[in-house]
């Protein structure tokens, strides 16, 4: 049987989902209000729409494409979940190998795709269905049943390094592609975890040590700046935590992950990590888990806090999680949880004390949280393809986006950043690709993802 990989080509209903809010004034506003737009060209008539893409234009030629590469010819980037931008120079992105390639845009139909020559053509399958880069990538819960290695995907090119002009460096050949086996899912085709769910730097952190998130191997691995060397994994490798095995937070089943431990050296399916000045961190535990865990500069446990919540994404207590899928910190030293499966954000003290919380829609599904230096604004990407400003106390503030597979469109921005000339860049799940949007000029400041917060950066 041939196999399928499938886009489903979602630009023709993007005006569902497009968002383009003509006002600063806060107020408590959710998803479904920002959602209202239709993406059209900016108007002396209608001055708040700024189309899709917002403030920004999209650079369709940023990064050069997978099949330019030396023995590539006729493959596509993977499900992309992560970019971390340390210069405008050295952009990390961390894919899930590389999958068959696409046909040119120009020949996508409106409701189906169909694969490029090198492996044939294939079957077609239509929207409403799990057809995307996320399930057609190998990393993902499985089953991946006949899956064939070298021809349906390559394990190949996990963390990547660009330039501003979408060049591959030759670091990520000669350097990060060895460490390519580390985070390859162990179980191919039975579950098929493994994979880098987000890049990050410590803004504290004057050695600028990277660090690589693998919740499918639930594992969180340290290396040089120069990715020459492994210096540090906290967890223990396929190893999860006791009440996760025994019930897990997203899926009200015990965790695919049989083998157990102690709460103080294993994870639930990590997803992301915040940093304090003096290099304690914290980390969004996570897929499985339904808690946040706090350590201390070198790695050691110190405390956790949170508990289940109930099914159904509609748990309102304070404290108890579905899915925490993202953290920051702003200059008060306060946590900001994304409870992504109760569609809220629950803030803590340093210790776990609870503050606050605030809801978006019912139908969000927030993937990044980012805080920018200056105005202290969290910036958040939504699965359906907005980018969301919000301030401290959840009031929305802008939104723009639009949900397809075209240039400038979105579908599943996993993580984002922003270099020291306000480039835009993404990593998407669902499509599978990263992009470049260049601010316009002439942008109001105030309607961009402003600068990250890197005080020991020189």
């Amino acid at each position: 049987m041939t196999k399928v990989r499938v886009i489903v080509a979602i630009g023709a209903v993007c005006v569902v989902f497009a968002a383009a809010c003509g006002t600063r004034e806060p107020e408590k506003a959710t998803t479904e209000q920002a959602t209202a737009g239709s993406p059209q060209a900016s108007t002396a008539a209608n001055q708040s729409d700024q189309g899709i893409t917002g403030p920004y234009e999209v650079d369709p030629s940023w990064p050069k494409p997978v099949s330019s590469w030396p023995g590539f010819e006729g493959w596509t980037w993977g499900s992309s979940q992560a970019v971390f931008v340390e210069s405008a120079d050295r952009i990390f992105v961390s894919m899930r190998g590389v999958l068959p390639e696409l046909l040119p845009g120009q020949q996508q139909d409106l409701n189906l795709v169909h694969l490029k020559g090198k492996f044939g053509p294939v079957a077609v399958q239509f929207p409403g269905t799990r057809s995307n880069a996320t399930s057609d990538s190998p990393g993902e819960q499985g089953p991946y049943p006949g899956r064939v290695e070298g021809k349906d995907y390559r394990w190949e090119h996990i963390i990547n390094v660009y330039d501003s002009q979408g060049n591959l460096k030759e670091e990520s050949n000669t350097v990060w592609k060895q460490w390519d086996s580390l985070f390859a899912p162990a179980d191919i085709p039975a579950t098929a975890r493994g994979r880098v769910h987000k890049i990050l730097i410590s803004p504290y952190d004057p050695e600028k040590r990277i660090w690589a998130i693998d919740d499918g191997n639930q594992v969180i691995r340290i290396f040089s700046n120069d990715g020459k060397k492994l210096l540090q994994t906290i967890g223990t490798l396929r190893t999860t935590t006791e009440r996760n095995h025994v019930m897990s937070g997203n899926t009200g089943r015990p965790s695919l992950t049989t083998k157990f431990g102690p709460a103080n050296e294993t994870f639930g399916r990590q997803t992301d990590i915040a940093w304090l000045p003096d290099g304690t961190f914290f980390v969004s535990d996570g897929y499985e888990e339904t808690r946040v865990v706090k350590f201390d500069k070198d790695g050691k446990f110190l405390l956790a806090w949170g508990e289940r919540g109930e099914a159904g994404g509609n748990e309102k207590r304070p404290n108890y999680f579905n899915t925490v899928h993202g953290i920051v910190i702003d200059k008060e030293r306060r946590i900001y949880a994304n409870d992504r499966g109760n569609h809220r954000v629950q803030i803590f003290d340093e210790n776990g004390k609870f503050l606050d919380q605030w809801y978006f829609g019912r139908y969000s599904q927030i993937y990044h949280l980012y805080i920018d230096a200056e105005q202290q604004h969290i910036w958040m990407s939504d699965s359906r393809g907005l980018m969301l400003e919000y301030d401290l106390n959840g009031n929305l503030l802008y939104s723009w986006g639009a949900w397809g597979v075209r240039p400038g469109e979105m579908w599943g921005v996993h993580q984002f950043g922003v270099d020291k000339d306000g480039n835009l860049y993404t990593a998407e799940v669902h499509s599978g690709r990263p992009q470049k949007f260049v601010p316009k000029p002439g942008a109001d400041p105030a309607k961009l993802v402003g600068q990250p917060f890197r005080p020991a950066w020189k």
